[in-house]
């Protein structure tokens, strides 16, 4: 296993754990830590012993964006070929995230701000603490309010009103507004964040891996194609599935009264 300098990185149990650990600057984000990211990501599509994988941050925040002085201080000397490459290798990072046939969980604490509230939301599930909050601050400092592909996404998740009041005005969504509109899927006490995530974590892992991989798969491409097309795509998809190792799995198991045992085959 390649060795993650930037981030926290464990896996136990097939279960990856990224955790952001510069809490001294509310877990911002630097160049390098966006390249782990993309990496890390990527690295996850080919690894079929990895079940989940869990986002969450040290400290006070899960992640308060692109760090001042390090990034955007930096990007100022920079030309527009050089902004554009950066600017493209932070798109992939939630790219990767969306694609890779893992569930991801964001366990969210404290701030997510910017590129961190981006990277949440590109979660297939998000868990916050009561505590937690989310910022859309692009337009705050200067910039389009859509950066990593979030323009696309937020209104997915939480319809096109609400996302265009959250990327034009950058303001705070606490915890309880994030439920009510869908950005958070549960929301529960500070001190009981771990307890959720691990719960939600173990009901993945009683799922098929592949079936699971193929429903982001699955929502990933029908939510740009039209209907009759998302039906042909979802029975090529599921004649695939029926005759997999799994769906004989589950009905060994169902037939002989047992829990079934998936293997992603």
């Amino acid at each position: 296993m390649r060795r993650w300098d930037h981030f926290d990185y464990e896996e136990r149990d097939g279960v990856a754990t990224l955790t952001f650990s510069r809490p001294e600057r509310l877990n911002s984000l630097t160049f390098e830590i966006y390249a782990d990211i993309r990496d890390l990501t990527d690295s996850l599509r080919r690894r079929n012993d990895i079940r989940v994988l869990v986002v969450r941050g040290r400290g006070r925040g899960f992640c308060s964006g692109g760090d001042v002085d390090e990034i955007i201080a930096e990007l100022l000397k920079r030309g527009t070929r050089e902004v554009y490459e950066f600017a493209h290798m932070t798109g992939e990072c939630v790219r990767n995230l969306r694609e890779i046939p893992q569930p991801v969980i964001a366990a969210v604490n404290g701030i997510a701000a910017g590129a961190g509230a981006v990277i949440a939301a590109a979660a297939d599930i998000r868990i916050l603490a009561a505590s937690a909050s989310f910022r859309f601050l692009f337009t705050s400092v200067g910039l389009s309010g859509g950066d990593m592909g979030v323009c696309w996404l937020l209104p997915r998740i939480v319809g096109l009103g609400r996302a265009t009041e959250a990327l034009l005005l950058g303001g705070k969504i606490e915890s309880q507004q994030a439920e009510a509109w869908g950005l958070a899927s549960r929301v529960v006490p500070d001190d009981e964040l771990d307890a959720a995530v691990a719960e939600y974590v173990a009901r993945l892992k009683e799922l098929a891996p592949w079936g699971l991989a193929m429903t982001k798969e699955m929502l990933n491409r029908e939510a740009s194609t039209d209907y009759s097309s998302a039906i042909e795509l979802e029975a090529f998809t599921q004649s695939l599935l029926m005759t997999a190792e799994d769906f004989r799995e589950f009905h060994s198991g169902f037939s002989g009264k047992r829990k079934p045992e998936f293997t992603g085959h």
